[in-house]
């Protein structure tokens, strides 16, 4: 059983755009700005969000956080990305979510110019991840991938079991699964809450990605010897022995699943530095594109 370990890998790619940002700046190039909105005061976006601005200070990029309070209206929000949309300097935005109840998800992230959608959420960037078009892939699938590409993982002819099917990960990673490149040219089952088998095909399945957000729900019986398993799940479960009073948990029982596999990716440690890796590499990419 090899780790895949996500904090290792999410360096490498750090350190790389680190030499790049320099190279930029020492032509007299823009170097990449993201700009990130927070909206309220939920404790893991606050997280997500700090390591982000931290990952953006590591590689040489420029960051700006714009923090709103929960009562923010819809119309207030659009108008201030409409704002980063014509600021010349800034090559990504990204607005963290959840977003509180009275925010529509959808007309925020339509509202975010398609060049400059580093999470790749918009429509016109699914559109093309769906045509197989250059585009700003979504940050976690996109980290998957890079992570499978960094350990040199030969995905050809798998069948790969993706257990979820949400926009920012479920959908996307199992398009990109099945793309005809390496990694990928695997053949892709999407399984959700309605699948009735779910067991019995992750039991086949050369590689599970599982992201449904249910602590330990792929158990030991449901992964064959030798089986790749990805854990996008992150769960805060109470833990009266932590000072935190909580603990991390995966989608994956890592203690007993782990042995069976040949790789494996821990919670914490693993997806998590990887999508904010994979973020840095869009933001990279739309400020190249202006150079």
């Amino acid at each position: 059983m090899k780790i895949l370990d996500g904090k290792l890998t999410a360096q490498a790619i750090k350190d790389e755009l680190k030499i790049e940002v320099a190279q930029l700046s020492v032509e007299g190039k823009k170097i990449p700005h993201l700009a990130a909105i927070l909206v309220g005061k939920n404790g893991a976006s606050e997280t997500y969000v700090a390591a982000k601005v931290k990952a953006c200070e590591e590689s040489g990029f420029k960051s700006t956080l714009i923090r709103f309070e929960e009562e923010v209206s819809e119309n207030k929000l659009i108008d201030v990305i409409e704002k980063l949309n014509n600021d010349p300097d800034v090559d990504g935005i990204l607005v963290q979510l959840p977003l509180p109840k009275h925010i529509n998800d959808e007309n925020i992230i339509n509202a975010i110019s398609p060049d400059k959608d580093v999470d790749g959420f918009h429509p016109v960037n699914v559109g093309r991840l769906v045509q197989g078009l250059s585009t700003y892939i979504p940050a976690t699938p996109y980290g998957i991938m890079l992570l499978l590409k960094h350990y040199k993982i030969d995905t050809k002819g798998m069948h790969a079991v993706v257990v979820g099917r949400s926009n920012i990960v479920g959908r996307p990673i199992s398009i990109l699964l099945s793309e005809n490149k390496n990694p990928g040219n695997c053949t892709v089952t999407l399984c959700h809450s309605q699948t009735k088998n779910i067991g019995e095909l992750c039991s086949k399945a050369d590689i599970i990605v599982a992201a449904l957000g249910k602590p330990d729900f792929i158990t030991a019986d449901m992964v064959k010897e030798g089986a790749i398993v990805i854990d996008v799940g992150i769960t805060r479960v109470t833990d009266a022995t932590k000072k935190s009073g909580f603990k991390l948990k995966g989608d994956v029982d890592y203690e007993n699943v782990a042995p069976k596999c040949s790789y494996i990716t821990p919670v914490p440690g693993g997806v998590g530095p990887m999508t904010i890796a994979a973020l840095l590499k869009n933001t990279y990419k739309s400020c190249v594109s202006k150079n």
